[in-house]
């Protein structure tokens, strides 16, 4: 049996566990408060072991390897930002969704401003996660389709579209309580596959756990912090203080993320879901690293020609030079770290776009659930046309493209809520949409001349200082006004 035949069987009986799972979650029950919260019953271990998949998703699993040629182990700086930034979301936005009872994280904009803060919030989320799970998955999609089943030459579009397809099928019923499930086995898949493959990439090195110490350590890409040059985006306080606040606005104000945890009964347990995921999150991109500068050392040793782009490094070793056992490693944890952001991704776009958008919880039961299929399946048939539109750019490079994108639709999230949060003034509802599609094109003018005038790079500080521009921008609308004490406040 050829690679390509064991990566067919191994898939089927993937797919066929998923959608199993699918089934048994939503026997019981296929409601909207069953596909929004899980009833409000999810386990939190569950939950946490299932976002460390989700969040690191298939770019990580693919792209961080590669990052020693470029950039050495500073990503490490940004790793242990996240962790604070998880800390922060703990302490200070978990409390506030449970107090107030969400379903959608939004719906605080409505009760501290107004409907236009609440509308312009759920557009700028929407927007956000659809282009950036679509590129996190597009990726994904990628290599599957160029290197692990090049020989096949399946069309980008039907791959594309089965794997959408097949997502949907598992998730349309059960909704999030599926996902935390099915989110939790697919962590265990890929955190399992890329241990073993660094156990074959250390057995073909002849290395134990110290020789791997010492291999990093003559690498030549060991360094993990950067104090002296403030131009480099690898700065330290640069990409701690991003890491922070990169977590808080696509962890902490994001439906994705947020969805799972308010899934957990109580406050106390969603924390410590929390606490727990957040600190797994230095290991694992540790590994990743370690992992990528093994690749590295291997490569120099049997003098294998370096790919073009860093992102091709471990598709191109797996599905060419390590063997198939290392493929088929490969292959899971990429789909499982895809499948596992992706599904997530979906569920909660349908859960913004239905309470956000729709208002579902104030209509009838059988025509809110009604409208909560239909529009799971539209949401589905965009998710797969961004991808293909993402496919016609052509763009693979894409970790830092996605925080970039972050920082200018994030960034007006994060001066809603740490206006609404952390200042009494009650600006102007009707204005605010105006200023949040305003602060990003400003932070653009402001990174141009910048780096015109002086040189200087912005990194991922482009969030905070698109957040500044639009809590600024809150203060002056505020100026004037009573101040506002309503229950959407800490």
């Amino acid at each position: 049996m050829n690679s390509a035949l064991y990566l067919l069987v191994i898939w089927v009986a993937y797919f066929a566990l998923l959608l199993l799972i699918g089934h048994f979650t939503s026997r019981k029950s296929s409601d909207n408060n069953t596909f929004f919260l899980a009833g409000k019953s999810a386990p939190w271990w569950l939950v946490s072991i299932g976002m460390i998949g989700t969040s690191i998703s298939g770019v990580t699993f693919i792209s961080v390897p590669g990052m020693p040629l470029s950039i050495d182990m500073t990503y490490m700086q940004t790793a242990l930002g996240f962790f604070v930034g998880y800390i922060v979301i703990a302490k200070v936005l978990l409390p506030l969704y449970y107090r107030l009872e969400l379903t959608s994280i939004y719906t605080y904009l409505e009760r501290r401003f107004g409907i236009a803060s609440y509308k312009t919030g759920a557009i700028f989320f929407f927007i956000s996660k659809m282009v950036g799970a679509a590129a996190r998955l597009y990726l994904v999609v990628f290599i599957l389709q160029r290197v692990v089943l090049g020989a096949w030459h399946i069309p980008f579009g039907l791959l594309a579209g089965g794997v959408v397809l097949f997502i949907w099928l598992y998730s349309r019923r059960g909704g999030i309580r599926t996902i935390v499930r099915t989110d939790a086995l697919q962590t265990l898949f890929m955190i399992g596959a890329m241990a073993l493959i660094l156990v074959q990439l250390m057995s073909q090195l002849h290395l134990h756990v110290g020789g791997v110490v010492d291999t990093v350590r003559q690498s030549g890409m060991e360094r993990i912090f950067v104090f002296s040059d403030w131009h480099t985006k690898q700065n330290f306080f640069k990409q701690f203080f991003s890491g922070i606040f990169i977590t808080i606005v696509m962890s902490g104000l994001d439906q994705d993320v947020m969805q799972k945890n308010l899934s957990i009964r109580t406050l106390p347990e969603a924390q410590k879901s929390m606490y727990i995921y957040g600190s797994a999150f230095i290991p694992v991109n540790l590994l990743f690293l370690v992992l990528g500068i093994l690749l590295f050392t291997w490569v120099g040793q049997e003098r294998i020609p370096l790919p073009e782009k860093p992102d091709e490094l471990l598709p191109l070793m797996a599905t060419s030079y390590l063997g198939v056992g290392t493929l088929i490693l490969f292959s899971i944890g990429i789909v499982a770290a895809a499948f596992s952001s992706a599904d997530s991704a979906l569920t909660s776009l349908t859960t913004s776009f239905c309470v956000d958008l729709l208002r579902v919880d104030r209509r009838p039961s059988a025509e809110a659930v009604r409208l909560r299929k239909g529009a799971h399946v539209v949401i589905s048939l965009l998710f797969f046309l961004v991808m293909c539109l993402i496919d016609r750019i052509n763009d693979t490079s894409i970790i830092d493209t996605i925080y970039t994108l972050a920082g200018y639709t994030y960034g007006p999230l994060l001066g809603l809520f740490a206006y609404g949060l952390f200042r009494k003034g009650s600006p102007r509802d009707r204005y605010i949409p105006y200023l949040a599609f305003l602060s990003p094109v400003v932070c653009y003018l402001l990174q141009r001349w910048l780096s015109t005038a002086y040189g200087y790079a912005l990194g991922y500080e482009l969030l905070m200082l698109n957040g500044l521009i639009t809590f600024v921008g809150l203060s002056l609308l505020a100026i004037g006004r009573p101040a506002f004490a309503g229950k959407g406040r800490l």
